[in-house]
């Protein structure tokens, strides 16, 4: 008999908004997208393939209502992912530390990632097209395996070297910073939009 030691959890979630919300939300993305010069700078320069306020604002929830209603329902899904992981907080809450905005066009990837000095990351989807792209989480222990044969190609999730999760619009995903990832590449016409965040 086994017993499963040292899991990895990727928390999944669906924000239900009506369509008139998430139709405002993806406008006011693409509208900061458009007037952000220094992100859009910042985009080109480390050949993002896009858009990412990353590097360049940081009071999105202070700029649009919008974003601190999702700030305010990310915070719920983050303190139940922390209550599931066990943390002993010791009386404490984790606070958000930084939001972001994501517009991927075609062809465009994030390359192979962590999130550090952050606790849990997460991502939300606002605007998703067909044939998005995934977001590929890698198992930790992966530079320890050695001499460990491949899995098998239908091998159950938790058994895998790495699981792909196919973005939905309204999809909320969250995970430990730790846990490295990559933003396989947008095969659409359309952009993907999402909006990042970190928890610290």
């Amino acid at each position: 008999m086994s017993e499963s030691l040292f899991v990895t959890k990727l928390y999944k979630s669906r924000i239900a908004k009506p369509r008139d919300w998430t139709r405002d939300l993806e406008k006011n993305c693409l509208s900061i997208a458009a007037e952000d010069k220094a992100g859009q700078r910042w985009s080109r320069q480390h050949g993002y393939g896009g858009y990412t306020s990353y590097a360049s604002l940081n009071d999105l929830p202070q700029r649009a209502s919008l974003f601190a209603d999702l700030e305010r329902v990310f915070a719920k899904h983050v303190a139940s992912f922390a209550r599931e992981l066990q943390f002993d907080m010791a009386g404490r809450k984790l606070k958000l530390d930084s939001l972001w905005i994501n517009v991927m066009q075609k062809d465009a990837v994030h390359t192979p990632h962590i999130h550090p000095h952050s606790v849990i990351s997460g991502t939300y989807y606002v605007s998703v097209p067909a044939r998005p792209g995934a977001i590929r989480f890698e198992d930790p222990r992966l530079a320890m395996m050695m001499a460990a044969p491949p899995k098998k190609p239908k091998a159950r999730p938790e058994n895998r070297s790495f699981v792909d999760v196919e973005p939905k619009p309204g999809m909320l995903l969250l995970w430990e910073s730790w846990l490295r990832h990559v933003v396989e590449a947008n095969a659409a016409r359309g952009a993907r939009i999402s909006v990042s965040f970190n928890y610290s």
